[in-house]
């Protein structure tokens, strides 16, 4: 009943506000109301776009003032890292310096050729030469980034097999990573979703029959050594998702029923990562934010938040269902030999087997 009732207000609230536009119309039915613009309104508008090209720049130059300093580029852990930083650094300045100039010409032009009585606007109705100009130019610049990219690609993709590389498989599922080590033989075993059994506890579905899957290694945190390549096979268990590792300058999206790969070979320990001035400055920021949280925690009678500690992570950049955004996966770069001793200590799949 009281639903009903609601929607009969809202209707008569509805029609009241119709009513009142109608009498509102018919008020002004006398006064002049022509659509069609002034010299004044040309003008004021005029105006405006050079007070809107004024503020554009002003937020600009306060931008990069305030902010310019920031470390998005100087944080690459991995030997391609660089080239990819390269690559978005020209791109960049590319897309800044042409946005600069054509947001100049199109708010001046406006200004410059606002519409005034008795002036006439002189039509072209066919210009080559201007034509020509605004298409090979941008056809030039593109296909230089267009190749360059490409380049940039291709040396990155192009993993060499004779470099024995450390062979790793990134499982993805909702909503959690599984990390695979090919185990002594550096050999993944043949695997396949349907071979899953959670009784038996083979929940990456490796074929138990597989000679090269006994020695397999199954983890829920990735460890690499530093200095030595790596080369990621990647699954998919359900849906669509993305290994996105973004100090590493890595990313490739994980397929249902394929496997891909991506690989590169990790620069800087975590350990040398956390001592870097950028990281330093990073974690205390964050860290002072935490303190004031767990101050409104504390008075709730809730426990504070715990201090903040940089990792490497693998993050899934794929909207994969409601709890992708806590899909991740600590990465621990380290040196040959922790990464030697951190191994001796896992469980190898015909160990971790139920019987």
């Amino acid at each position: 009943m009281t639903a009903l009732l609601t929607i009969i207000v809202l209707v008569f609230i509805l029609v009241a506000i119709w009513q009142m536009v109608k009498i509102f119309d018919l008020a002004q039915a006398k006064n002049e109301n022509s659509q069609i613009a002034t010299d004044k309104d040309n003008k004021v508008n005029a105006y405006l776009m050079i007070a809107f090209l004024a503020f554009i720049y002003i937020l600009t130059i306060y931008s990069f003032a305030k902010w310019g300093d920031l470390p998005l580029m100087s944080n690459a852990a991995s030997e391609h890292g660089s080239t990819i930083d390269n690559l978005m650094i020209v791109s960049m300045i590319v897309i800044f310096f042409v946005q600069t100039i054509t947001q100049f010409l199109l708010h001046y032009f406006a200004y410059k050729y606002k519409g005034e009585k008795g002036k006439k606007a002189l039509f072209y109705a066919d210009n080559n030469k201007l034509e020509a100009i605004w298409t090979i130019i941008p056809v030039i610049v593109l296909a230089g980034l267009v190749i360059y990219g490409l380049n940039t690609w291709i040396n990155i993709m192009g993993v060499d097999e004779s470099d024995d590389p450390l062979i790793v498989e990134l499982y993805a599922q909702q909503f959690n990573w599984k990390a695979r080590y090919g185990g002594n033989d550096n050999t993944l075993g043949k695997a396949n979703v349907r071979l899953i059994d959670i009784d038996r506890a083979n929940i990456l579905g490796l074929d138990e029959a597989d000679p090269n899957a006994q020695d397999d290694v199954i983890t829920s945190e990735l460890h690499l050594p530093v200095g030595r390549p790596v080369l990621f096979k990647i699954r998919s268990q359900d849906v669509l998702h993305s290994a996105y590792m973004p100090h590493f300058r890595a990313q490739m999206n994980c397929v249902p029923g394929m496997i891909t790969q991506f690989g590169f070979t990790p620069t800087v320990t975590t350990a040398d990562m956390r001592l870097t001035p950028e990281m330093i400055k990073k974690v205390a920021n964050i860290n002072e934010i935490r303190v004031e949280n767990s101050k409104d925690l504390v008075a709730k009678g809730e426990d504070p938040l715990e201090p903040y500690e940089f990792d490497y992570l693998l993050l899934c950049n794929k909207i994969c269902g409601t709890s992708h955004y806590n899909m991740q996966m600590k990465i621990i770069v380290e040196s040959q030999e922790e990464y030697d001793a951190w191994m001796k200590e896992q469980k190898e799949f015909k160990d971790s087997l139920i019987n």
